[in-house]
């Protein structure tokens, strides 16, 4: 009897030890980390009106709470699904317009590939300006940036939809992707603000719906409008729902930076009621000082401090995980000008319209991957802290960013090359038209498992300075897509779309490497990286 008694007691003790995953405690813990539980924070404490910062932070209709994790899930997720809308303003407007490159060629008297630069220097703008706006962001707030980037957006698609040369028209598109890009590095700092690390996997997942349905949508809306009203009736479209995105956000979007993370307003006035008074001799000298200082201040905010975002590329896992994202998105992009170019001329002949319709299988592989990826992600992550032992003194789980990059990432790493490969022999060969969009549905899953996974562990490995960090992979991914669609059309009008994606493919495959270096050394890495920017 003592001896049963002894091994009940051990067993009980076994259920409560923190070490063991089968356990009931934590079973409820993986019920939480799984977004089972609704609500588990404590209840948000609401910021008064008057207090609300932002940029016409009082008409918004959902509070400002002091610390935004603490929002209610339902709030979460609409927060979410407001940003997941206005990200897919930046591909909208860079996808929009393939289908219509060549009536752009006819009505402005250009060349190809001329016009292909509209396309191209829009993604050359999205790789630049969200430098400045994550910058301004950690200062700013998010809210006064995103109603400030898409007032502009609105603004340059009308004068885009007027242009009368190819000149106006890229300089104006130059302008717009800028401006709509502010929401691929802020959005994701949002993301990083309202969501706890357990879940925001699958929360990013849910963000990059929006990125990802511009691409799905974006060739068909295109094709439709240029087919039926021409190529400006596209730029109209990108400036309603630009206007319609920016109702939302003055409406429905709160402040989620922390008010420990920017200056905040009380604190600038006690510090101006506490400075020293000034004689009048003095005052001269001393308001000149203050001005220059002011100038200097200003000046090193618009020009350096956005520049110094490319300095985190010295911390090697930052440096890997955004080279393995560029070039799956300069692959991307490439393929893209392949689509437009091979299916609109001979064997397949296809219309406006029809080609339109041939982006939506590689979009579809977004969508799916994007539902399903993140959330893999999260249990992934969750997996190898449970089998690692890693515990928080709280007993919660002690999760690391390098964790995400496992199976899914080797998934990735064959899937994605083979489909380039497959795609680049099979259009070439002029192959009855499903053979190669079916191999565009698999490059869509493998890309985007690569893209929630890289930006979400450059949040966490950058957890201070998220949007900074999700700016910069988007600053050199951008770039990748810049020089892909650019150099597109010549290289396989010179050899063909089977070499051009054989290498593509080889490429890519090489930045498997990624995963095992991560692997290897990202523990090593983070800590470095971690007392660094402390």
């Amino acid at each position: 009897m003592d001896q049963d008694t002894a091994r009940i007691g051990a067993q009980e003790l076994d259920h409560e030890s923190p070490r063991n995953g089968k356990t009931i405690v934590d079973q409820e813990k993986q019920d939480v980390e799984a977004g089972q539980n609704d609500d588990t924070n404590p209840a948000p404490v609401k910021v008064p009106r008057s207090q609300r910062r932002g940029l016409f932070g009082r008409f918004i209709i959902f509070a400002e709470v002091e610390e935004p994790k603490n929002y209610p899930r339902r709030t979460k997720w609409f927060i979410t699904f407001v940003i997941a809308l206005a990200a897919a303003a930046a591909p909208l407007g860079s996808n929009i317009i393939f289908p219509s490159l060549l009536q752009i060629s006819n009505d402005l008297h250009t060349t190809p590939t001329i016009t292909n630069f509209s396309a191209a220097f829009y993604l050359l703008s999205m790789s630049i300006f969200p430098l400045w706006w994550s910058s301004f962001s950690e200062t700013l707030g998010r809210r006064t940036i995103y109603l400030a980037s898409f007032t502009l957006f609105l603004l340059w698609n009308i004068l885009a939809a007027i242009s009368d040369n190819i000149a106006m028209l890229i300089f104006m598109r130059i302008l717009g992707g800028g401006a709509a890009a502010s929401v691929q590095a802020v959005g994701a700092g949002t993301i990083a603000d309202i969501w706890e690390v357990r879940e925001r996997g699958k929360a990013m997942g849910i963000f990059y719906l929006g990125p990802l349905c511009g691409p799905l949508f974006a060739p068909i809306i295109g094709g439709a409008l240029a087919g039926k009203f021409g190529w400006r009736s596209t730029q109209w479209f990108l400036a309603i729902y630009g206007s319609v995105i920016l109702v939302l956000l003055f409406l429905a979007l709160p402040e989620t930076l922390k008010a420990t993370d920017t200056p905040a307003t009380d604190a600038g006035k006690k510090v101006s009621n506490n400075r020293p008074a000034l004689n009048r001799t003095a005052s001269r000298v001393s308001s000149i000082q203050v001005k220059t200082k002011w100038y200097l201040r200003m000046g090193r905010r618009f020009f350096i401090d956005p520049l110094k975002i490319i300095l985190y590329l010295r911390f090697p896992a930052v440096l890997i995980t955004v080279y393995y994202a560029s070039i799956t998105y300069g692959s991307l992009y490439l393929l893209n000008v392949s689509l437009q170019m091979t299916f609109s001329t001979s064997p397949y002949n296809f219309s406006v319209i029809i080609v339109g319709l041939c982006y939506i299988p590689n979009s579809i592989g977004y969508v799916l991957a994007s539902l399903f990826g993140g959330k893999w992600n999260d249990i992934i992550m969750a997996k190898e802290a449970r089998k690692a032992g890693r515990y928080e003194a709280d007993g919660q789980l002690d999760y690391r960013p390098e964790d995400r990059m496992r199976e899914n990432a080797w998934l990735a790493a064959f899937l994605y090359p083979s489909a380039l490969i497959w795609y680049g022999w099979t259009a070439q060969k002029g192959i009855i038209w499903p053979v190669p969009l079916l191999a565009n549905f698999f490059f869509g899953i493998g890309s985007m498992l690569i893209f929630s996974m890289s930006t979400t562990m450059l949040t966490e490995f950058m957890p201070k300075k998220a949007s900074e960090g999700v700016a910069l992979n988007n600053f050199v991914r951008n770039i990748f897509s810049f020089i892909g669609a650019i150099v597109a059309q010549p290289l396989i009008s010179a050899i063909g779309n089977g070499w051009v994606f054989t290498g593509m493919g080889a490429i890519a495959v090489s930045g498997g490497v990624v995963v095992w270096a991560m692997r290897r050394f990202g523990p090593r890495w983070r800590e470095t990286m971690d007392r660094e920017l402390e």
